[in-house]
């Protein structure tokens, strides 16, 4: 409807009418943008594909924010969002369309980056330790350095995802620094279900994904597919997929923040204690098609570890500003991570 119709009277005072009648239009304005939603009880979560997820999905499984929030006198209402890729999410971040980010370490850098000094976006926990394999149908790729143009390797979000930057960390260690981001050209961008598709049909130009699991594992059922690196061997154990938010959210919300962060703790210890009821969980919550006993062979192992407490994620923030990729220098994993994230002895 149209301001003239809303207040008839605007078009018969001048000047001065015209100035209502623009500061009007710019109220309606400012009422039409979406502004971000800080009401304590309240809270809507970003996840992507894949186990490292599994914490959320025992979260949200057995409602341990609501129940953790009743504990202080208040419910919470959680809304569950599915995105993919590290750049959607710091976007729905950002805009106001979610309070938690759950994307790879290296999204988070880049956003805590770009946010110093005003949102300050930093890590409110990590979800577990698992290795990601970059991996490849084409019977000549032995080594990163046996891609060439001919391939394509898929990638949540194109020089922003932590399999990127994984990637660029690798690039660096073979060619130095400068060549750092040598193979990025070789990257697109696809979610993980549909680059392990189109990685085992073999039909297409894609050749290689940094996947991680389940999506490697199934792929790697497959006798012409291979592991072309483990991050494990190129890091050490790590912690790849973290969850973050805005300062503004976190100080606004401190009970839901807080029952957020004791989810996420109770569910972390039932994961890692309970490995069978996990495995059911991340199926029933995910509708994932595998087998029990399929997902038990991947996560039952001592490389999956599901702590909140991160882990040696401070190289790769290190290798980002030395080679430009970002221009804040932390001094430490605690400058991008909030201080509720200092469980035990992170890194």
């Amino acid at each position: 409807m149209s301001l003239g119709k809303r207040f008839p009277f605007i078009p018969h005072f001048g000047r001065l009418a015209s100035g209502i009648a623009l500061f009007l239009s710019l109220l309606a304005g400012s009422l039409a943008v979406p502004q971000a939603a800080y009401a304590e009880g309240q809270i809507r979560i970003a996840e992507q594909f894949g186990i490292v997820y599994l914490l959320l999905n025992v979260v949200r499984d057995q409602q341990l924010i609501e129940k953790h929030g009743k504990f202080d006198g208040l419910d919470i209402k959680v809304d569950w969002q599915q995105l993919s890729g590290g750049a959607a999410i710091n976007d729905a971040l950002l805009s106001g369309a979610i309070d938690i980010a759950g994307a790879g370490i290296g999204p988070l850098l880049t956003v805590w980056d770009r946010t110093h000094g005003k949102q300050n976006v930093k890590g409110v926990a990590s979800l577990g330790n698992f290795p990601y394999y970059l991996l490849s149908n084409n019977p000549e790729v032995k080594t990163i350095a046996d891609f060439t143009e001919k391939d394509r390797i898929a990638v949540p979000a194109v020089g922003v995802s932590v399999q990127s930057r994984f990637l660029q960390y690798a690039a660096a260690k073979q060619w130095g620094d400068k060549e750092f981001d040598r193979l990025d050209k070789y990257t697109v961008a696809l979610p993980h279900p549909d680059a392990t598709a189109s990685l085992l049909s073999g039909g297409t130009e894609l050749t290689g994904h940094f996947a991680n699991p389940p999506f490697q594992n199934q792929s790697l059922a497959n006798p012409n597919v291979q592991v072309v690196l483990d991050t494990y061997e190129l890091l050490g154990p790590n912690s790849p997929t973290v969850l973050y938010a805005t300062e503004k959210f976190r100080s606004d919300n401190p009970k839901t923040y807080k029952a957020f962060v004791a989810a996420l703790a109770e569910a972390a210890e039932f994961a890692q204690n309970d490995k069978r009821a996990a495995a059911d969980t991340y199926i029933r919550v995910t509708g994932a098609k595998i087998s029990r006993e399929d997902l038990l062979k991947i996560i039952d192992n001592e490389q999956f570890q599901f702590s909140v407490t991160p882990t040696n994620t401070y190289p790769l923030a290190e290798f980002l500003h030395r080679v430009g990729a970002i221009k804040s220098k932390p001094a430490s994993w605690q400058d991008y991570f909030f201080e509720d994230a200092a469980i035990g002895q992170g890194s």
